[in-house]
């Protein structure tokens, strides 16, 4: 992976998965749906994958209690089945529009048998500030990945 700025961010998590596994779990939109979002409470309402090169994502989250809802949207630039992904990585406004600003995010699925560490790296945000908040949004996604994603029986559906 590459050298960090000031704008980017790696995070590691081992999971309990193969690399198959948890490489599905990502790109799997009924598994998606169980487990990306930024808190514990929040839902996942829409998930639409075209996994290719050159095939788009879309994906929102919804903190229940307020209606807010959080959508982003990117481009798959790499799709290494069970290995690695790499995928723009852009907010939609609250009119529909993308945000100015695109970034860029790598997933590495380093497997050991039945445990996976997962290596993140989202680079090229916006400022230190958009850093810090992706780093807390990320962390909490890849908490909801163990909880509710691999542990609670979500691959079964695949």
């Amino acid at each position: 992976m590459s050298e960090l700025t000031a704008t980017d961010l790696r995070l590691e998590r081992t999971i309990d998965a193969s690399a198959e596994e948890a490489f599905d779990a990502w790109t799997n939109p009924e598994v998606l749906r169980r487990w990306w979002a930024a808190d514990p409470s929040w839902v996942t309402p829409v998930v639409e994958v075209d996994l290719r090169v050159g095939g788009n994502y879309r994906l929102s989250m919804e903190d229940p209690a307020t209606g807010t809802t959080h959508t982003v949207a990117g481009e798959y630039r790499e799709v290494q089945r069970p290995k690695r992904l790499v995928y723009s990585w852009c907010w939609e406004r609250s009119d529909g529009q993308p945000d100015e600003h695109t970034s860029t995010v790598t997933v590495e699925f380093l497997g050991e048998g039945e445990r996976t560490t997962i290596v993140l790296e989202h680079t090229n945000l916006a400022s230190p500030e958009s850093r810090d908040r992706h780093r807390e949004g990320w962390i909490a996604c890849l908490e909801n990945l163990q909880a509710r994603g691999i542990s609670a029986g979500a691959l079964e559906s695949q």
